[in-house]
């Protein structure tokens, strides 16, 4: 399983045009999963999302986990996106979707994060806070 992990100020999901799901200060999540993902891979994952002290601290140095923040979890199928063997990229090694969906799922409920709709075409905005992005890999 792998995330892009972004520390912004607000974050929100559009499907048709319509906000589906927004958030204000706290992480955007670009979750992947991978074939072989599972329970143990969704509490790892969670357990870390929660933990990552990405958020600064009185004295402004990252120190400080989630607490009271929020999350927005977007799927992110093409993290496993394959370059290697030419300019189109190939995704054997992300989870087959009705697999996928329901590790997605397991992770936002974890977290208790919003998210986004699975499989759709969805327009991501975000506010960064600072250039605060990390892949966390599980």
């Amino acid at each position: 399983m792998k995330a892009v992990v972004q520390r912004v100020t607000s974050a929100s999901v559009r499907v048709d045009g319509e906000v589906v799901s927004a958030i204000g200060p706290g992480m955007l999540v670009l979750l992947g999963v991978g074939r072989g993902d599972g329970a143990e891979q969704v509490e790892r994952m969670a357990r870390k999302l929660l933990r990552l002290r990405i958020f600064p601290d009185d004295a402004g140095r990252m120190s400080e986990a989630l607490g009271d923040r929020e999350i927005l979890c977007v799927s992110q199928f093409t993290l496993y996106g394959d370059t290697s063997k030419g300019n189109r990229p190939g995704f054997s090694a992300a989870a087959a979707p009705e697999v996928a969906e329901s590790v997605y799922l397991e992770v936002c409920e974890r977290t208790g994060a919003r998210r986004g709709v699975f499989g759709a075409d969805m327009e991501v905005d975000m506010a960064g806070d600072g250039p605060v992005t990390l892949l966390v890999e599980v």
